[in-house]
């Protein structure tokens, strides 16, 4: 079983996560900020961690696994992020995750069409920032805050087994 310590920290990453989730969700649908895939499928971790946390507490068995499992979640939001952040500073090329079409390849007008009635949003463009930082690069500082976090928990358990 946790300590308080420990609980602490779980309940600050669920409310982190609580916010980013709506702060996403509030810059797209109220200030009207179109998301790319990406940004999309960045949201996905931390469904994914409140989902999590809020196990480890109604269960109160297995922490360590979980918190592994939390571990993980986060290490794949920040390898998305980065992927992200390289196709915003164009260290990578968009892929098809991105959804946009080469247009070096044949395409007829009605392509065009779709593809603008679609209103595809690149993965290179920014449409949002916050003091100067993409949402991308803050996804990364506060997933890498969340592995330091979640290993120390991890590890306090150990400690505490």
């Amino acid at each position: 079983m946790f300590n308080l310590k420990e609980e602490f920290y779980l309940k600050i990453i669920l409310i982190f996560s609580f916010i980013a989730l709506i702060s996403a969700y509030f810059i797209e649908h109220i200030l009207g900020h179109q998301p790319c895939n990406l940004c999309l499928i960045e949201r996905i971790p931390y469904g994914l961690n409140i989902i999590l946390i809020i196990i480890i507490f109604a269960i109160k068995k297995n922490e360590n696994f979980f918190v592994l499992l939390l571990i993980l979640t986060s290490i794949f939001s920040v390898a998305i992020s980065f992927y992200h952040y390289g196709i915003e500073e164009g260290f990578f090329q968009e892929s098809t995750v991105c959804g946009v079409n080469d247009f070096t390849e044949t395409i007829t007008k009605e392509d065009i069409l779709e593809q603008l009635n679609n209103k595809t949003v690149s993965c290179k463009d920014v449409t949002f920032r916050i003091f100067g930082l993409s949402l991308t690069s803050i996804n990364i500082v506060i997933n890498t805050l969340f592995i330091i976090t979640l290993i120390k928990i991890y590890f306090l358990y150990e400690k505490n087994k």
